[in-house]
């Protein structure tokens, strides 16, 4: 076997039992962590805010024994689906961000299931819809922040060498490893390189005899090599395009107790949401999915109808006052709609003054509240641009109109930091588009939450509001 030092972080056959079994040690010992973790700060946060709430509200601390009940029972539910969908286990410790979305729909299905239970079981009447509230919103942000706690303590136990996610093996050219290597830096995701086979050189206008007895080898080598160091998964590091080679290589490595793993293409970094998808016998690699699945899109179009009716009653008065000044809410004094819209820029003279302070504190964007009712629009979503900005920008910013692939919003992710208003460069509006796709890449219900309080209270969100 062929191992490059700086690759192989451990590759003495005398230690590798001992690692395998501190990797089990450190696996079981991190499940069991999270899950008693869980079941003690759902608990603890059912008796802090119901004797909290009640204390506040009603000046005594209420039945203690019924909020660790509540407590119980959805600790139980929410540990249940983690396991089951398998969010305890190491490898997803190593990123923050995937916990976000995948957290906060779990804490939502608990809820759910929390309700109907106290709904069949008529007990739903007995405690106080505030506390309620209360007890899901404060419990969703300490489950958030310990995820993010226990993410910090797995890459510090990876980088000081306590934790190990998997052991690997890596079989490839030398290009082909050290690209690999160079490119994802295994060992910062806690993915221990054990060892590695480098396969032959062979000329080109080698005969096929000479290429396969090269070939054949290489496979024993490998083979002997990966049986030495006990690895967990064979990684094999070449070209896709290689189909005969990775063929031979993952039939021969059938005979090792290992998983076995065709490594990445380089095209694949461009995409965060990568996985296998299969209808029946045919399997494929979809790089990207839906904007919004049918439960997501079912899921902000009735926080949008919610949150815009409720915001229409609010700002009736506002509604009133304004109308009364500029019955049409118009803050120009031109409407153009042809090949050529000028952008609105600071000082603008087709601005009237009191539309100037309409847009300066964001009035101006009310009657967009009706739009969300009627389904055209959402509270929160890529800004719209006028129709000959789209054509022009399509041509020039790549991705631009992915943008489109879900409704335009009265306020989005790109605005609240700060890129909004003229876009007289293709670097803004190239930050602009950014900012939506991530939105798009990352939407939950939290987020557009996110979103619209920071609107409300964030400097930036004004900024080039003219």
């Amino acid at each position: 076997m062929n191992i490059h030092q700086s690759y192989a972080l451990t590759s003495r056959p005398d230690t590798n039992h001992l690692l395998r079994w501190w990797k089990s040690f450190t696996h079981a010992a991190l499940f069991c962590a999270i899950c008693l973790t869980d079941v003690a700060v759902i608990m603890a946060m059912a008796w802090l805010t119901g004797a909290g709430y009640h204390l506040l509200v009603y000046r005594y601390a209420g039945e203690i024994a019924s909020f660790l009940e509540v407590g119980a029972l959805a600790a139980v539910i929410f540990v249940i689906l983690n396991v089951f969908r398998g969010e305890y286990s190491l490898p997803n410790f190593f990123a923050f961000k995937p916990h976000l979305r995948r957290t906060i729909k779990l804490w939502n299905v608990t809820f759910i299931c929390l309700l109907a239970v106290g709904f069949l079981a008529q007990t739903t009447v007995i405690y106080s819809r505030g506390w309620i509230v209360v007890f899901y919103a404060s419990t969703a942000c300490v489950l958030l922040a310990l995820r993010c706690l226990f993410v910090q303590a797995t890459i510090y136990g990876s980088r000081a060498g306590l934790i190990s996610a998997q052991r690997i093996f890596l079989v490839g050219t030398g290009k082909h490893v050290g690209d690999f290597m160079a490119r994802y830096q295994p060992q910062r995701l806690g993915v221990n390189v054990v060892g590695c086979h480098f396969l032959t050189p062979v000329e080109p206008d080698a005969s096929v005899r000479v290429q396969r007895e090269a070939f054949a080898g290489d496979i024993d080598a490998a083979i002997n090599g990966a049986r030495s160091v006990e690895p967990d998964a064979i990684f094999l590091v070449m070209p896709w395009s290689a189909t005969d080679a990775i063929s031979r290589c993952a039939e021969s490595f059938l005979t090792l107790p290992v998983e076995i793993h065709l490594g990445p293409e380089q095209v694949l970094d461009r995409f965060e949401n990568i996985q296998l998808s299969k209808f029946g016998p045919m399997a494929s690699l979809q790089l990207t999915r839906m904007p919004l699945s049918r439960l997501e899109r079912f899921e902000k179009r009735a926080f949008d109808l919610v949150a815009a009716g409720a915001a229409l009653l609010l700002l009736t008065p506002v509604l009133i006052v304004v109308a009364n000044m500029i019955i049409k809410f118009r803050t120009m004094r031109t409407l153009d709609d042809g090949a050529f819209v000028p952008q609105a820029k600071r000082d603008d003279p087709r601005v009237t003054k009191l539309g100037s302070w309409l847009r300066r504190w964001n009035i101006d964007e009310i009657p967009q509240l009706f739009n969300v009712l009627k389904g055209d629009m959402s509270l929160v979503g890529p800004r719209p641009h006028a129709l000959s900005h789209n054509r022009e920008y399509e041509q020039r910013i790549s991705l631009y109109a992915r943008r489109h692939n879900v409704k335009p919003g009265i306020t989005g992710w790109a605005q609240i930091h700060g890129f909004r208003g003229e876009t007289d460069s293709d670097n803004k509006m190239q930050s602009r588009v950014e900012f939506d796709l991530y939105y798009i890449d990352n939407w939950s219900l939290w987020l557009d939450l996110q979103i619209l309080i920071r609107t409300l209270i964030s400097p930036s969100s004004y900024h080039n509001a003219y």
